[in-house]
């Protein structure tokens, strides 16, 4: 097989990979690094493949790339049909931009190693880490919902098909509803999760669809 992902069913950097691999129709082993309390991410042997200890990691005819983004934007490089990128320059800068903010601004804010950091070093309680999760939740959610405002409205982000913006709303969106963010204010957001989340290769992607799925995780 030519694709190896390792990766983890409730991280959402590998969500993200698994929704552009399954749009473009790619098959994949999947090798599981549990990032929950095991840290099997930290381990010796997984630091060889990834020296940042995070995942996900794409392994393609022995070359590893790390880093989400630059994942989807090598899939779309190599594969470019069906593009997740739209075609005009303008658009899809602004389609990078908006998967840049979730990537760089919000997840960046709220991953596991951010909050292992605020419980285990600064001592902040569960109400304190929750307090900091809505609030970089709200302030990036509400930013993407204005960015939309000023688009065209149509099915997806960017156009008429899911492409890269959508690729990270999603994911985003999910660790959101888990962790009970009052999402009501979202409604553009909202509508094109749901659009999305309607559409096979989204549901291969999910969480829940993966092999390491852990109910109640």
């Amino acid at each position: 097989m030519k694709f190896k992902l390792y990766n983890f069913f409730r991280n959402s950097a590998g969500h993200r990979v698994r929704i552009a691999l399954a749009l473009k129709g790619l098959e994949y082993e999947y090798v599981s690094v549990n990032i929950g309390p095991a840290l099997e991410q930290k381990s010796e042997s997984y630091l060889q493949i990834n020296p940042q200890g995070l995942v996900p990691t794409l392994e393609h005819d022995g070359a590893r790339i790390t880093q989400s983004l630059a994942i989807v934007e090598y899939l779309e490089e190599q594969f470019p049909e069906p593009a997740i990128l739209p075609k005009d320059s303008l658009t899809r800068a602004r389609a990078r931009a908006f998967a840049g903010a979730i990537a760089s601004e919000m997840h960046a804010l709220n991953n596991s190693g951010v909050h292992r950091f605020l419980e285990q070093d600064m001592q902040a309680d569960a109400e304190r880490r929750l307090k900091w999760y809505f609030h970089w939740a709200r302030l990036g959610f509400s930013a993407l919902e204005n960015m939309l405002a000023n688009e065209k409205e149509t099915p997806f982000c960017f156009g008429g098909e899911p492409g890269i913006a959508d690729i990270f709303l999603v994911p985003q969106h999910v660790n959101y509803r888990r962790f009970g963010v009052p999402l009501d204010d979202y409604p553009r957001l909202n509508r094109i999760v749901e659009r999305c989340e309607n559409l096979p290769a989204f549901q291969a992607a999910a969480p829940e669809a993966q092999p390491d799925y852990i109910e109640g995780f």
